[in-house]
């Protein structure tokens, strides 16, 4: 693989920031860990004043043919069914929606198509989007782990669809394994997905000899209790080396902060520090192979305090694209 330098340089960047009102709307209910105060939370620290710089957008709604680049229609259309007219219905055990949650999952992965069409265009360099419901877990005809539609996907058969893209790549760096993204990647010589994630754990997928018909799946899975130096290794031997085989004209990140220290679901006890790290070097193989094209999506992160640090700590990497002032 080639050297990742310290300080390589990518001036002038600019970082789209998208979210919408409608992804407060999908209620989940009072105790439920994927709750409208995580975005609501990631929303306000996005609103200081260091983030000023970020060319903020509200998403549209996805079409539907872009959710059937990687759902079936029928699936599509029973989801949307699903959503109830007042209170609470249940996809299953875990996945809840509400009145809302259609316009939610709808706007979320829009925000997937736009951000894909802003960066290829060259409007931005790369693209945060905080929404929800998160999407990594949702398979192609099942609804799961608070997971509607598979947001990253979408965004990512997008990107080959619509603009011939050969070579799109997701990594996640989720506390729980992106089974959804997974599946639906299996297959497909074209796409690749890595992850960082505890092991045995929810969803019981992700095990190291999991690696796709064409090789394209570099799974590291990371043993409870592991920590900063089990995570920058995994990284180090497992997901960039691979990464950089495939040679992505476009990364995405699946960025999940449930692998925090403080988060209550997973014991993983990362800190704000790796996540800073993990982006560079995500930066840095999309600086050699993709122009810098980089798009990422907020998955999981269920202590507030801990998700609000690590989406602004990611999202100023973002910013800064490589300036060297490493965390």
């Amino acid at each position: 693989m080639p050297e990742i330098e310290e300080n390589w340089a990518a001036p002038d960047m600019t970082t789209r920031f998208y979210t919408h009102e409608a992804c407060l709307e999908h209620d989940t209910g009072t105790h439920h860990p994927e709750r409208i105060d995580r975005l609501r939370s990631v929303i306000a620290v996005l609103d200081d004043d260091r983030f000023a710089a970020l060319d903020r957008h509200t998403p549209p709604k996805v079409a539907r043919d872009r959710l059937e680049l990687v759902h079936p229609a029928g699936y599509v259309e029973a989801v949307l069914a699903a959503i109830p007219e007042s209170g609470h219905s249940y996809l299953d055990p875990d996945t809840v929606v509400s009145p809302g949650s259609g316009e939610a999952a709808l706007r979320a992965s829009g925000a997937l198509v736009d951000a894909v069409d802003a960066v290829i265009a060259g409007k931005a360099d790369n693209a945060f989007c905080a929404v929800r419901p998160p999407g990594h877990h949702a398979e192609p005809d099942r609804a799961m782990g608070f997971c509607l539609f598979n947001s990253v996907a979408v965004g990512a058969e997008h990107a080959r669809n619509a603009h011939g893209m050969a070579r799109a790549a997701v990594v996640d760096f989720d506390v729980h394994h992106g089974n959804g993204t997974q599946a639906m990647f299996w297959d497909e010589e074209g796409l690749f997905y890595a992850s960082t994630h505890q092991f045995p754990f929810y969803p019981g997928t992700g095990a190291g000899d999991e690696t796709g018909r064409h090789g394209n799946i570099a799974n590291a899975p990371l043993a409870p209790g592991s920590g900063s130096d089990a995570f920058r290794q995994a990284f180090d031997q497992v997901v960039i080396p691979a990464l950089d085989a495939f040679r992505p004209e476009i990364v995405f990140i699946s960025a999940g902060f449930d692998a925090h220290e403080r988060d209550p679901l997973a014991q993983i006890n990362l800190v704000e520090e790796d996540y800073a790290w993990a982006t560079d070097q995500l930066m840095a193989i999309a600086a050699v192979h993709a122009a810098g094209r980089v798009v990422s999506v907020l998955e999981g992160g269920y202590d507030l305090s801990a998700l609000v640090a690590s989406a602004a700590t990611h999202v100023t990497r973002l910013m800064a694209a490589g300036d060297g002032d490493k965390a």
